[in-house]
């Protein structure tokens, strides 16, 4: 009787199981500002394009979260324990989107932010006590944070993907000024050396507002407040330039999820 029962209940459990809808893969974003603004639905006129790239993708086949947060560098979003909660949940088939540099040259310890990371991408440290968070504190360089993004990403079984920064509204002799020297030349070298697919948005982008615009028009039309920060208009144009530079990537199984025309 007891071997029928267990026999019937094992049954049972499989049929359930196989009748289970699959997880959907959930695609997890982090980076600054400029990649999600404030609560992320534009309540202050400006938007992040991560909270507009769901708009390219199969939602009812892929789950989207958005957990980038303004004033962050590469940095600060993991000594904040933002990182440590992905980390949590993040699971095998899904991925991770990131796109940090922008707040990453500022000041590595002081009262207001200290959010500053080393640059480069080396192994260099610098031992602090953090004056903001009254905490201890080993700073590492910018590639050090980004490396370890992905390479935790990978120890999950999901699919990092890196971005460089968006550029800002800045021109240089007609030319949109570029981070080539600098955040992006360091995000492009961690993604080559630790094996993650690499979207280098910063120069495509700028091609893109060279190709259409000045800054004068950029500004009225995508940048109403400052140079780094955009509107819907903005946000959108530069969420379109992700999901093509994410069509570029060999492979990438992300690129499976892209809905053929984007919602309206």
């Amino acid at each position: 009787m007891h071997k029928t029962l267990s026999a019937s209940l094992f049954i049972i459990t499989v049929f359930l199981l196989a009748a289970m809808p699959p997880q959907r893969p959930t695609l997890y974003i982090i980076g600054d500002s400029t990649v999600r603004n404030g609560s992320g639905k534009g309540s202050d006129g400006l938007w992040g394009w991560g909270s507009l790239i769901s708009e390219h993708f199969d939602t009812t086949r892929l789950h989207i979260e958005n957990h980038a947060i303004g004033g962050r560098s590469s940095r600060t979003f993991m000594t904040e324990g933002r990182w440590d909660k992905i980390m949590a949940t993040l699971k095998p088939g899904d991925f991770v989107l990131m796109q940090f540099g922008h707040n990453d040259g500022g000041a590595i310890n002081d009262t207001s932010r200290a959010r500053g990371s080393i640059k480069g991408i080396g192994d260099e440290t610098q031992e602090i006590d953090n004056m903001l968070t009254k905490k201890h504190e080993i700073v590492h360089t910018y590639g050090w944070y980004m490396k370890k993004y992905i390479n935790d990403t990978k120890s999950k079984g999901a699919t990092p993907i890196v971005c460089s920064p968006v550029p800002r509204n800045v021109w240089k002799e007609g030319k949109v000024e570029r981070s080539g020297n600098s955040y992006s030349k360091w995000a492009a070298e961690c993604a080559k050396s630790e094996g993650a697919y690499f979207i280098d948005l910063n120069d495509q982008i700028a091609q893109k507002y060279e190709a259409g615009y000045d800054e004068a028009k950029l500004k009225t039309e995508f940048f109403p407040g400052d140079h780094t920060h955009t509107n819907y208009a903005g946000a959108k144009f530069n969420a379109a330039a992700v999901v093509e530079g994410l069509q570029q990537l060999k492979d990438c199984k992300l690129n499976n999820f892209v809905a053929t025309m984007a919602k309206k």
